[in-house]
């Protein structure tokens, strides 16, 4: 679905946004300028998942999925609407951020996972969220322009670009960046009391503060040694110093709650074993693939491969092969020019004027034609799809079996190709986040030895909480990264 469409699909709920109305806000208590009703706030952030989902987003560890699941949905219970659905997904970025749809739906990227310390770091981020999400800050903006910028940048987030890492970080730095100090200061008002409800200690909001805030240091240092501007960051808790009074009020309020003895405090263990094995920097995890299908990782794309039938990818041309020898099927990549129709384009390449069952082609995120091309030698199954400049030939003959039979598997080939989703891509020289225990006379440096990570020293720092100074005790458990060839 291109973005233009994807627009269109949701332009009809977000119109809604331009309606207005006021309504009284559950975490708060107050009456706020709202411009849509619950229902269609659901309704939006539903579809939106429903499109991210599809496209891939999600990182592919379905345990550590459930894990933060569960965390989250503790949190959930203790806030201000607990009566709507909540969903909590990890999105496969290695992008420090976390962001929330409207309506209950909530992400945070593997990459600010790999330097949150415990399970209380990851549940101040997701209470923040749901702050934001109890307070309705994505459906209290209050003009029309804020409602084209979400339709914009949803549709970026959510039509499979091809860098996803980028176009969720995207998304959460822009929402995050509109809502200003003071709804993010009441998220944190909000998600500091629902972390002490749920048993959690609420100056965790704080630790995650810290590790952000080690991250901009860092930035800086790095952009000076290159005689370059930092960049700013604009993401999760952008807008909170480190001495925040304000925001220390805010937890000291929480913590000054009635204390809870009932909960059990959560086990590092179980941390360390939900996030062993993390996709670490821009690695993906590994490669989530159908045993029916061929994969062309440098080009991008696949496709079902019929039951006795063979690949063989060559240097100029791929070639998909009866085992019996009755028929084959050649791909070939050719340059396309987006002024010519793809029935005329697939006419010419063929060398055939008067296509038979001539009729468009219509793949997953990809537009051509496909046709039968009479010869003397007999037909030929032909079809081509574009993708931007560069379109892929498909020429599909008898070489001794029958045409009618064999063309249906031709059909099978063209009709299941599609571009690569992030989730099938084979990594090369794949990084994960591994915990090792610091043996005595352990220092940063002697373990940043054996890691294949540029600043090395630096980046074990800001993963650990060592950053910029500190070095770890003999049992320490110390996260490191792991990289496979």
């Amino acid at each position: 679905m291109t973005i233009t469409r994807f627009a269109a699909y949701l332009a009809l709920p977000l119109l809604a946004l331009l309606q207005g109305g006021c309504a009284s806000n559950p975490a708060t208590g107050g009456t706020n300028v709202v411009l849509m009703s619950e229902s269609q706030e659901i309704k939006i952030g539903r579809e939106a998942h429903e499109k991210m989902m599809e496209e891939g987003a999600a990182y592919p560890d379905q345990a550590l999925q459930d894990y933060v699941n569960r965390v989250g949905q503790k949190l959930a219970a203790t806030s201000d609407r607990p009566d709507i659905e909540y969903y909590f997904t990890v999105i496969n970025s290695e992008q420090i951020n976390a962001f929330a749809l409207p309506g209950g739906y909530i992400y945070i990227n593997r990459g600010l996972m790999v330097y949150l310390d415990n399970e209380e770091e990851l549940a101040a981020v997701l209470a923040h969220e749901i702050g934001h999400v109890t307070a309705r800050h994505a459906v209290r903006q209050k003009t029309a322009t804020t409602t084209n910028s979400i339709l914009a940048q949803l549709a970026y987030v959510t039509t499979g670009s091809a860098d996803l890492a980028q176009a969720s970080n995207m998304y959460g730095t822009s929402l995050v960046r509109g809502y200003g100090r003071e709804m993010e200061l009441e998220a944190d008002g909000e998600g500091a009391e629902y972390l002490h409800n749920a048993g959690y200690d609420p100056n965790a909001l704080l630790d995650v503060i810290g590790v952000l805030k080690d991250q901009e240091t860092y930035q800086r240092a790095r952009a000076k040694a290159a005689g370059r501007q930092p960049q700013s960051y604009h993401g999760l808790y952008a807008t909170h110093p480190r001495n925040d009074k304000r925001l220390q009020q805010v937890i000291r309020t929480a913590a000054d709650l009635e204390p809870r003895y009932d909960l059990v405090p959560p086990d590092a263990e179980e941390w360390r074993k939900y996030t062993e094995g993390l996709a670490y920097g821009q690695s993906s995890a590994a490669a989530e693939r159908e045993e029916d299908r061929y994969y062309h990782n440098k080009l991008g794309f696949t496709f079902k491969v019929p039951e006795g039938w063979s690949v063989q990818r060559g240097s100029r041309a791929i070639t998909i092969s009866a085992d019996d020898g009755s028929g084959r099927l050649t791909l070939t990549l050719q340059r396309y020019n987006k002024g010519t129709s793809p029935s005329i384009f697939l006419s010419e390449q063929v060398k055939a004027p008067d296509l038979m069952q001539s009729e468009p082609l219509v793949l997953e995120g990809l537009t051509g034609h496909t046709g039968v091309a009479p010869d003397n030698s007999g037909n030929r199954r032909v079809a081509m799809a574009y993708r931007g400049s560069l379109a892929y030939l498909f020429q599909g003959e008898s070489t001794g079996g029958d045409f009618t039979a064999l063309d249906q598997d031709f059909l099978t080939v063209i009709q299941s190709f599609r571009p690569i989703k992030p989730t099938e891509r084979e990594p090369e020289n794949r990084q994960t986040m591994v915990w090792v225990q610091a043996e005595p006379g352990d220092t940063m440096a002697s373990i940043a030895r054996g890691v294949r990570v540029s600043d090395a020293e630096n980046k074990l720092r800001l993963m650990n909480g060592y950053y910029p100074k500190g070095e770890p005790r003999a049992g320490d458990w110390i996260k490191t990264v792991k990289t496979e060839r």
